[in-house]
């Protein structure tokens, strides 16, 4: 069957292996899925292709609202670059900021003197948040011991004040070692 695959997809290259009983109109469809998803957009600029660049990306639409102890409150922006296919903010960022937030309010009560370990992180996806808008997101301290922390997160919309993600995060402490 490869025999009627007159030019080379977007898929092909020196690292891809299709079956040959595979259509072309097969790999086409895939071809087509693939690219209306994002994935052959990948020219991304030279300070984003470094390992963990997605850190800086995601912190340019994250904004401190509030910081006390036990607590945090911060404000997301909802951009194309953490938009998904469907015009809502990408799972990956929800996750990646919910990370982000219950980490910075675990600092709030846990000291220097302890590394953070993420043992646990659950997200439910309740809602989307449409592009443009602007999320806030609560993050609060549910129990704090000697060995662990938990967190609890709420994804709102500023406007509505909707519901749109709830996550849960487990810190266990570890810690540092003296040289």
């Amino acid at each position: 069957m490869g025999e009627n695959r007159s030019a080379p997809t977007l898929m092909e290259n020196k690292n891809t292996v299709i079956s040959e009983k595979l259509s072309a109109e097969s790999i086409s469809k895939v071809n087509g899925f693939l690219k209306s998803m994002g994935l052959f957009n990948l020219n991304f600029p030279p300070q984003y292709d470094t390992m963990d660049s997605f850190s800086e990306l995601s912190r340019s639409f994250l904004k401190v609202q509030h910081i006390h102890r036990g607590k945090i409150s911060c404000i997301v922006s909802v951009k194309p670059p953490i938009m998904n296919a469907y015009g809502s903010l990408h799972g990956g960022a929800v996750g990646d900021v919910a990370v982000r937030v219950a980490t910075a309010c675990a600092r709030t009560i846990v000291g220097k003197d302890k590394e953070l370990f993420l043992g646990e992180l659950s997200i439910s996806y309740l809602s989307s948040a449409p592009q443009n808008a602007a999320v806030i997101v609560n993050a609060s301290i549910v129990r704090s011991g000697r060995n662990l922390t938990v967190v609890a997160l709420d994804f709102r919309l500023k406007d509505s004040e909707k519901l749109c993600y709830i996550s849960h995060a487990t810190f266990y402490h570890v810690p540092v070692a003296s040289l």
